[in-house]
């Protein structure tokens, strides 16, 4: 006898339909799986074998074959217990009819309760895709499943209840949507909070509207991740499409949680011992690292020289394409990556180099060897470097609030709509994402502002990345102010943002 189900796997960020052949012959009993599956999948046999008995069905005594189509595709994880056991009951006639036009997935429990797997999202858009209507997957993820129009997702809590449901005993309700449903964030931090730091803020301010990285340098205590962890509060609402595409690396990561969707935008903050690996994404099933699941918000990197140096390097490409390339000996795959890099660090060792009160310990080779830490490459890729000077007595104890995170983000949300308006059809979503091409379309300056610019340019030795980002940041700062042309006072701004490298890094290029 036999059966077919249908069902899906992941592999990267992509899903593709798999199919779930059952046949049932004479001979010695013994249940083999077939189809390059790896560890995990070969030890459904024992699940679903156990899941079968204490559900009150028959094991079939005979010799079983399951073989897990397309064979040239390694299968990984326990998503495939649940086809397999439809199959099983299928071909030994246990199965009500109907089962055809389902897909399943699932994880089992010896006593047949289903639990949740990882990557449900990309999977159902790849059903959807492919014409598949109807999908048995998890209770557990139910939440995720709800997301997605033109598709109905079963949510089952046991085999019993999947049996019940296809010969329509007990029709399970298919998952709500809530796409409809408007979710807010309500930060518990703000920008009030911060007392003094006006600089600081407006550079992030700049960031956030534009798309930009920024390193901020100062001594300890001076609210450099203060700063940082508020930055969330004034960026812009993140559109369907991005909620989408973020969804889809958190599901794929297991950090769902039981959301429906990622609704604000990421703010990941890695402590400094991580390894390249974890940070770029990896090992053996190949999941997004911490630089994908920032993608589309903030990847705050606080103590950055502190960072193993290949874990830096690995921000490179990311910086640079919005994208991130992983390949390892089971494959290889592309994550999406536009990230906003946010980095902190003590501008010494000892952390009080160039601090009004209190002297630097540290020796000249001291604090070149810490500078060194971070290769020109990687620096070359930030765009705004800001000092954070040490906040005065007078600013800390005063009852005066500050801008609150509200305000600034009207303004943010006015740049970035000039933006949207602006790269439309392009795929491009702020100034800092600008091709060569575009900054040379759009970064339209008068001639002050040229001539300022070019003395600029043959003064400081400026590379033509670092030439491309000083024009991004100046269009973002006349964004601020809505005017069409870049200015004498927006290349102004925009040049003391790449100034600190002179300073702290031996006058380095910028």
């Amino acid at each position: 006898m036999y059966a077919k189900v249908k069902s899906l796997g992941i592999f990267g960020l992509d899903a593709f339909e798999v199919t779930v052949e059952c046949d049932l012959s004479g001979g010695l009993p013994r249940f083999d799986l077939v189809g390059l599956p790896d560890a995990a999948v070969k030890e459904s046999r024992e699940r679903v074998r156990a899941s079968i008995k204490n559900c009150g069905f028959d094991f079939p005594v005979s010799r079983i074959t399951v073989n897990i189509a397309p064979a040239d595709i390694k299968k990984e994880g326990a998503v495939y217990d649940l086809p397999v056991l439809i199959s099983i009951l299928s071909a030994s006639g246990q199965m009500p009819r109907g089962a055809e036009g389902y897909a399943f997935i699932g994880e089992l429990s010896l006593d047949g309760e289903i639990r949740g797997v990882n990557g449900v999202l990309p999977m159902l858009i790849h059903a959807r895709q492919q014409g598949i209507s109807k999908i048995i997957v998890p209770f557990d993820n139910a939440s995720e499943a709800s997301v997605l129009d033109g598709i109905e997702a079963y949510p089952a809590k046991n085999i019993l209840q999947v049996i019940k449901h296809i010969s329509g005993e007990a029709v399970i309700p298919p998952c709500y949507n809530p796409n409809t449903v408007e979710t807010r964030t309500n930060y518990s931090v703000d920008f009030a909070d911060v007392k003094g730091q006006e600089t600081a803020k407006r550079a992030l301010e700049i960031a956030a509207a534009g798309g930009h990285n920024c390193i901020m340098v100062g001594p300890p205590g001076t609210g450099k991740s203060m700063l940082a962890k508020r930055l969330p509060t004034i960026l812009p609402d993140m559109t369907f499409e991005e909620k989408l595409e973020t969804t889809k690396l958190y599901s794929i990561a297991g950090e769902m949680n039981g959301r429906a969707l990622i609704n604000e935008r990421p703010f990941r903050s890695p402590h400094h011992t991580i390894s390249a690996q974890a940070l770029a994404g990896g090992g053996t099933n190949l999941k997004p690292g911490e630089i994908s699941l920032a993608n589309n918000g903030v990847m705050f990197m606080d103590e950055f020289p502190e960072f193993d140096r290949r874990t830096k390097e690995s921000l490179r490409q990311p910086l640079e394409d919005g994208v991130i390339s992983i390949s390892r000996a089971s494959g290889s795959v592309v994550y999406p990556s536009d990230i906003m890099l946010i980095a902190a660090m003590n501008p010494c060792p000892c952390g009080y180099y160039g601090h009004p009160k209190i002297e630097c310990k540290c020796s000249d080779a001291a604090k070149k060897r810490y500078m060194d830490k971070i290769s020109g490459p990687v620096l070359d890729r930030i765009d705004l470097h800001v000092e954070v000077a040490p906040v005065e007595y007078e600013q800390l104890s005063s009852r005066e609030k500050g801008e609150p995170s509200s305000e600034i983000k009207k303004r943010v949300d006015r740049a970035r709509e000039i933006q949207r308006k602006r790269f439309k059809g392009t795929g491009i979503t702020c100034n800092a994402r600008m091709t060569p091409r575009m900054t040379k379309e759009f970064c339209v300056l008068d001639d002050e502002a040229n001539s300022i610019l070019k003395a600029s340019f043959e003064k400081l030795g400026m590379s033509a990345r670092a030439y491309d980002k000083i024009l991004r940041i100046a269009r973002t700062i006349a964004d601020l102010e809505g005017s069409e042309n870049i200015e004498q006072v927006h290349i102004f701004e925009a040049l003391q943002y790449r100034s600190l490298d002179r300073k702290y890094w031996n006058g380095g290029k910028i």
